[in-house]
């Protein structure tokens, strides 16, 4: 092998990138099975959202009424719905409205609970009593009965329902955020700091927060998950995401009662993708629990 032909530096690095990917991955496969099958349900969700329009030949809001609650066959794989429409493909493009709504709503939610939890331990006094007395007013609320209330006020709409959703999240993660950092406010190196004259947004951003991730990242997987069903429940309700925007919670409410004996694939493979989608993010946060959790891991 000639000195041109020896790989360099920059190719090794590569080459050390690539291996320790390849192991991590083998590793979550290994080690948490079906943590690593939520992951691979929830990836190729976001490969169909992101592509929506290169897997499928079909408009999501095109009607045809002469293939009018059509049954699966080779043309129309998931069959059509009343209008003719293609569900195949709505539920392709509900995939980007659920998860938008998801992702949005968690990162959101979870990020105020961040910023909120870490502040009030930190702080702790007056404001930290206030502040949980707020957040015991929120939660004695049930996520779906908070959301109904805030989407009635605002009314009905994408950005109406992440709204409504994003609120009932920032206590739930506030409150776990804070039980978090209320113990790593009196480790000694806190303490060091103060002594050392660093201000209170140099010890929250470099001493605390980084040492909250563990159950915040939890709390982020699982909420998305529960934002995907909120935004079903709340469509199907008509309080949620309007026609004609493809969602599946509008799928259910135009088939699952009136079509159910005479054409259950328009229930049906909606009601399937929602469970998928929810089971999937469930899966992945649970592996990722056992995974950042030291008394699990260790186990």
């Amino acid at each position: 092998m000639t000195v041109s032909q020896m790989p360099g530096p920059g190719m090794l690095d590569d080459v050390a990138v690539q291996r320790s990917w390849h192991g991590a991955a083998w590793k979550l496969i290994r080690r948490q099975p079906l943590g690593a099958a939520g992951l691979a349900v929830v990836l190729v969700m976001i490969f169909m959202a992101v592509f929506a329009e290169a897997i499928t030949p079909f408009e999501p809001e095109a009607n045809s009424f002469e293939f009018m609650l059509a049954p699966p066959d080779g043309q129309f794989w998931l069959g059509t719905d009343q209008f003719g429409r293609d569900i195949w493909t709505r539920i392709i493009f509900g995939a980007r409205t659920a998860l938008y709504v998801g992702f949005v709503a968690a990162f959101i939610g979870a990020g105020a609970g961040l910023v909120l939890g870490v502040g009030s331990a930190y702080f702790g006094g007056l404001f930290d009593l206030l502040f949980q007395r707020v957040m015991d007013v929120f939660m004695a609320f049930p996520l779906i009965i908070l959301a109904l209330a805030v989407v009635s006020i605002l009314g009905a709409g994408t950005s109406n329902v992440i709204i409504a959703i994003t609120i009932p999240f920032i206590p739930h993660c506030a409150r776990v955020v804070r039980s978090s950092a209320l113990a790593i406010r009196e480790i000694p190196y806190v303490d060091a700091a103060r002594a050392m004259g660093f201000s209170h947004r140099r010890i929250i951003l470099r001493h605390m927060v980084p040492n909250v991730m563990a159950p915040f990242l939890i709390m982020l997987t699982t909420f998305v998950g529960q934002a995907i069903l909120l935004e079903a429940s709340l469509s199907y309700l008509g309080l949620g995401v309007q026609e004609p925007t493809p969602a599946w919670g509008l799928m259910l409410q135009g088939g699952a009662e009136e079509f159910a004996e005479s054409a259950p694939w328009v229930a049906i493979f909606p009601g399937l993708a929602i469970t998928l989608a929810v089971f999937a993010f469930n899966l992945f946060g649970d592996a990722l629990r056992d995974v950042l959790d030291p008394k699990l891991r260790a186990r």
